[in-house]
């Protein structure tokens, strides 16, 4: 309607300002050619606006109508894919995580904020239904030193001739138990919101930190610990990525040959960033198995032992601090039995 409006006033102004204001009428005879014609007439400017006026206010008419009816099925053509994802981000809103808008059609700005909402709810649905396992697992797993310290004390209760300092023993290992495990979770809660500082970290200082700690409990366990590699730079949390290296050395400690078994660790530099990788010697592991002992409470049942099993949360923790730090965490079954453990992670 704008531009009807203006082309109207181009008129008004640039044309009809060169048409006389009233009719002329010239005679036959004072034309050229004329004679013998009837006379010429020249119209006026209200002459010309009278022709005028009814068409462009049809025109105009047309325009409006048009532009209304046009506008406004191009509109909804155009709105009806953010009407999708409006409905999709309500449902997400009610909890219903699993809908998705499944936008159909050609590869425009529409689409890809279509895709970029589901990929963003499909994270959040795992996302949260990991945390609801986890919460599952944890609360069943706390669980379990809580009742087993109750009933030691309703038999202790019960029993005149009760050992004291046995009782207590046994209540001290209960306890400790329960200390390892909130540790752990809070350890994991740590690494999952990535609430660290960043600093060059070099894995390699940190790998013969972690084989000269957990030493002597190799010893005792009859196996042997080989360190090797050159330096690995890298940047994160040195107590963190010391935590992950810790916890990979000590798996493959405990989840042993039960004499004469081997650890073997190994740092390495290259364009792909920094790597660590734990093997050990042991069992023969199924390799279904396997990709699920990074879960939470996960224990392969030919790795548990009797004498330290262990909370079930160190090769989560282990995957957890590596996602932290934007790498990844690759187990494999070892074809003599065990299992290899290997950390990428960004150069410094």
């Amino acid at each position: 309607m704008i531009a009807g409006v203006g082309l109207i006033a181009v008129v008004l102004v640039f044309l009809l300002r060169y048409v006389p204001d009233k009719a002329v009428v010239v005679p036959a005879e004072l034309a050229p050619g004329g004679r013998g014609q009837p006379d010429l007439f020249i119209p006026g400017r209200s002459d010309l606006w009278s022709a005028f006026a009814p068409k462009a206010a049809l025109m105009l008419a047309f325009l409006l109508v048009f532009g209304l009816v046009g506008g406004w099925l191009l509109a909804g053509r155009m709105l009806a894919p953010l009407a999708r994802i409006t409905d999709a981000t309500r449902a997400a809103a009610d909890g219903s995580l699993f809908h998705r808008v499944g936008l159909p059609g050609r590869q425009d700005e529409f689409r890809e904020l279509a895709d970029a909402f589901d990929a963003m709810l499909e994270r959040i649905e795992a996302h949260v239904a990991e945390q609801q396992r986890f919460a599952a697992n944890a609360s069943h797993e706390l669980r379990t030193p809580l009742a087993i310290t109750q009933t030691l004390l309703e038999v202790a209760e019960t029993d005149p001739d009760r050992d004291t300092d046995a009782l207590l023993a046994r209540l001290r290992v209960v306890n400790t138990r329960a200390i390892d495990l909130t540790e752990a979770l809070l350890l994991l809660s740590r690494a999952d919101r990535g609430a660290f500082t960043r600093e060059p970290v070099d894995l390699s200082l940190l790998a013969e930190d972690a084989t000269e700690t957990l030493l002597p409990l190799a010893e005792r366990r009859g196996v042997s610990i080989e360190t090797s590699g050159g330096a690995a730079p890298t940047v994160g949390s040195p107590a963190l990525l010391l935590q992950l290296t810790t916890n990979l050395v000590h798996n493959a400690i405990v989840h042993n040959l039960p004499d004469g078994g081997s650890v073997r660790v190994r740092t390495d530099s290259g364009l792909g960033g920094a790597t660590l990788t734990v093997e050990n010697t042991g069992e023969m592991l199924d390799p279904r198995v396997v990709p699920t002992l990074t879960e939470p409470f996960q224990r392969g049942s030919e790795r548990v032992r009797t004498d330290q099993a262990g909370v079930g949360l160190g090769l989560a923790i282990a995957a957890s601090i590596t996602r932290a730090h934007g790498g990844t965490l690759t187990l494999a079954p070892r074809p003599d039995g065990g299992l290899r453990a290997v950390v990428q992670l960004p150069a410094a």
